[in-house]
């Protein structure tokens, strides 16, 4: 409906004067706007009465959205760069349908535009332009600070070599903000390191303003905002599945056509650097991006499947890695018992567990307290997940030779005072780290297994011999994340003492303790839960203990034996974060009980 229409048919019914139509035909004229803008603001007609005039003509529900407050999950569904072009503002969502204010309900354009990007279906309600200007401001206020791809590319080719203490001054990115944008999102950066020079990312314009690259791009920016770890893209045969592991847990977001797959997946690889016409071979590739000011580490892989490639995107947000041991959730008398092992001269210090269960973050955290100007140390990883000042950090290329054990070999002639070792998986890796150890240096590094008893047979099994590894291990972590109950809609609750039992806990224990639940709210995208914790068990290697290993005692008698001597468990950690309202019942099931 053009302006000249409504104002006609509003002066027909009656509603506005041909004096106070003209008057807001000269306004629309000089300060653009919409014609029912300036009505309202020249009071010639409330709000209300525009909206249901609206309703009536297009055939289209009214929408009040000054009565209520949006929920913030449907209001991060668009973006604030779309949200600001078409004027629209997501109400509420119905399983599969997102229902939507805008001032134009008959633009097919946008709500076709609206429906393929969130692979949902759209219902328009009409609201007049000075209520969703309003919606506009107090929902998306952040998003305009961010300056456009336009103005970026303009910046960058005037100043090439522009570092990143120029771009926070210039306003290319603003600080404190969250980047969850199309447009936002192309102008990321890609940060190859804080002292080198920054460039942006090596697409065109016409590629850029594909609205399957704009759907990959707000997707990355929005797990990078709710703070997901992985992105997984499913094929299927008649859908892709995009789902968000948050705090360890998968959340699907969207399910897209299968007819879009190939265009995303190509997308994907562009932005990993990888080969787009391979598609037959799993891939790997990676990409540092800045978004906003936060630094954000992407991993690609992708995995050729019965109905297409699937692709995994692990995201490691610089600004939100915690290196410090005392934050990770150590208990106090595992911590001081990590932190022993730790400063010996010389022997191996392990950290177990399953993938992504924070081992590498442990291990950073104990070369940061360990790193000091007189002390040398070197890494071998795989991949490099962190940079660490002041720390020789090396990539690991099997496609070039340069494995684990390769590497532990060349570092034994680089003078090293501690090395750490991205995972012990074989034989010779395992024997050199332990030549290495007794030939004083500490040695650091990973396996994958369930608990730290549990680790001398591992290593055993892939052929280390028993009395190497008594004479030089020191201790052994091995650790798990439990999420947090969220703070914001934690409510109390009762468990029975069946529950306990079942679970082999004395309910005594927790009879004047009171336990906690999240019923879910938009802090914590309505899981009830919100961040991580560690919970540890650290085993330190004392002679009762070799002596066992050389006895080539199972895991359950070492565990015995460390149990004996003080060492707090897995479970029994996790029971002490449920004492302390930190996480529930729930998930200390979940996460060890379930498991023993």
């Amino acid at each position: 409906m053009n302006a000249k229409k409504l104002g006609q048919l509003l002066l027909n019914s009656g509603i506005i004067t041909s004096g106070q139509l003209d008057k807001a035909l000269e306004k629309q004229s000089q300060e653009g706007n919409k014609l029912g803008y300036h009505l309202v603001s020249m009071q010639a007609i409330s709000e209300e009465d525009l909206n249901k005039f609206l309703a009536r003509q297009q055939s289209v529900e009214s929408v009040n959205i000054d009565s209520s407050e949006l929920d913030e999950d449907v209001i991060h569904l668009i973006t604030g760069e779309i949200a600001r072009r078409y004027e629209v503002v997501p109400i509420r969502r119905e399983g599969r349908k997102l229902i939507v204010a805008m001032t134009d309900p008959n633009n097919l354009f946008a709500i076709d535009d609206l429906r393929f990007s969130l692979g949902m279906d759209i219902e328009p309600r009409v609201c007049s332009s000075s209520m969703l200007k309003r919606a506009l401001s107090k929902y998306y206020a952040d998003s305009e600070a961010l300056v456009s791809v336009e103005e970026s590319q303009k910046q960058n080719q005037s100043s090439p070599h522009t570092s990143l203490a120029d771009i926070e001054k210039e306003d290319y990115v603003e600080k404190d903000d969250m980047l969850v944008g199309d447009e936002v999102f192309e102008s990321m950066i890609i940060q190859q390191d804080d002292e080198e020079e920054v460039e942006e990312e090596d697409l065109n314009f016409e590629v850029a303003d594909s609205p399957v690259v704009k759907l990959v791009n707000s997707l990355i920016a929005d797990a990078v905002r709710r703070g997901a770890s992985d992105i997984h893209f499913e094929p299927f045969e008649k859908y892709v599945r995009v789902r968000f592991r948050i705090d360890g847990v998968l959340h699907e977001v969207m399910r897209p056509s299968r007819k879009y797959r190939a265009a995303m997946v190509s997308r994907l690889k562009i932005l990993g650097g990888m080969n787009i016409a391979e598609h037959h071979l799993p891939q790997d590739g990676r990409q540092k991006i800045m978004v906003g000011d936060r630094f954000v580490d992407m991993r690609l892989a992708t995995l050729p499947t019965l109905f297409g490639e699937k692709v995994e995107v692990r995201l490691l947000d610089r600004s939100a890695v915690i290196l410090d041991l005392e934050k990770l959730g150590f208990e106090e008398e595992s911590l001081k018992a990590f932190r022993k092992g730790i400063k010996r001269p010389f022997g191996i210090v392990l950290v177990t567990g399953p993938t992504g269960c924070g081992k590498t973050t442990t291990l950073y955290s104990a070369l940061t307290e360990l790193n000091d100007i007189g002390v040398n140390i070197m890494t071998a990883e795989n991949p490099v997940e962190f940079n660490l000042k002041g720390i020789n950090q090396v990539q690991m290329n099997d496609e070039v030779g340069l494995t684990f054990a390769n590497a532990l070999r060349a570092y034994l002639r680089q003078d090293p005072d501690i090395i750490m070792v991205g995972e012990i998986r074989d034989q010779e890796t395992s024997e050199i780290a332990i030549r290495a150890a007794l030939t004083g240096h500490l040695v650091l590094s990973t396996t994958h297994t369930n608990d730290a008893p549990s680790t001398i047979n591992r290593l055993i099994d892939i052929g280390t011999e028993p009395f190497m590894l008594s004479t030089s291990l020191v201790c052994i972590a091995s650790q798990r994340l439990i999420r947090k109950v969220c703070t914001k809609c934690k409510t109390p609750v009762s468990i029975p003492d069946d529950a306990f039992v079942d679970a082999g806990v004395d309910p005594e224990r927790f009879r004047k303790i009171t336990l906690y639940t999240g019923t879910g709210c938009s802090h914590c995208n309505n899981t009830g839960y919100k961040g991580r914790i560690g919970i540890f068990e650290v085993m330190t290697v004392d002679d009762d203990i070799r002596q066992l290993i050389e006895s080539d005692a199972n895991s359950i008698d070492i565990e015995k034996a460390a149990l004996a001597k003080g060492m707090v468990n897995l479970r029994e950690a996790a029971l002490r974060k449920l004492e302390a309202g930190l996480t529930t019942f729930d998930e200390v099931l979940r996460e060890t009980i379930a498991n023993e």
